[in-house]
């Protein structure tokens, strides 16, 4: 029997011009890419998990695509991609170099666009984690699905291997699925990992 896991979904492809910062902008997702992805999804989701979506909806999309019971669809706002403030909707050419690089200089702190930090976004993340480790998945005994952004699951792969370390701009290399793409992480394989963050 396979283990139960976390399985964290990317959104597909959002429609917005390529170069511009769109963290909690909330544009829709290509509606031909996410129905694909949703297809492929299902065929790999195990019956009976517990689906949680970011509200934004190039998640939503997403999240209902995949025809879960209503019973086990949630929306959860910890799930949103980080609040880059005044920098949505602007090309990172117009953000500029300077601002860019005063967050990249205090990775931790620093909230970019008068947005929110990455500790308050680890924070958030943290706090869905501990709450689907501990709840939705009944101390890992059932599969849980996140449909979410890059930016959350890089969020819960810092958590998982660092715990409550406060990452530099260096640290931050962390891969995330492509658009529409998910990872799987078995509950079992992290629970120690999960256990010092609650």
């Amino acid at each position: 029997m396979a283990q139960a896991s976390l399985w964290l979904l990317r959104h597909a492809q959002p429609l917005i011009a390529a170069g511009v910062c769109y963290g909690q902008l909330d544009v829709p997702a290509d509606p031909s890419a996410t129905l694909q992805a949703g297809m492929r999804f299902a065929a790999a989701m195990p019956g009976g998990a517990m689906v949680r979506h970011s509200p934004l909806q190039r998640c939503e999309q997403l999240a209902l695509s995949l025809q879960a019971p209503e019973a086990f669809l949630s929306m959860d706002a910890r799930l949103q991609e980080m609040d880059f403030g005044r920098w949505e909707g602007q090309s990172w050419n117009d953000i500029g170099r300077a601002a860019v690089d005063a967050w990249s200089q205090d990775l931790y702190a620093h909230a970019p666009g008068g947005g929110e930090s990455l500790a308050a976004m680890l924070a958030r993340v943290r706090s869905a984690l501990v709450e689907s480790w501990q709840h939705d998945s009944r101390l890992g005994t059932r599969d849980v699905v996140w449909v979410t952004h890059a930016g959350v699951i890089r969020c819960v792969q810092w958590l998982l291997r660092y715990g409550h370390a406060q990452p530099s701009a260096p640290d931050w290399q962390l891969p995330a699925p492509g658009f529409g793409q998910w990872q799987q992480l078995p509950w079992k394989a992290h629970a120690a990992a999960l256990q010092a963050l609650a």
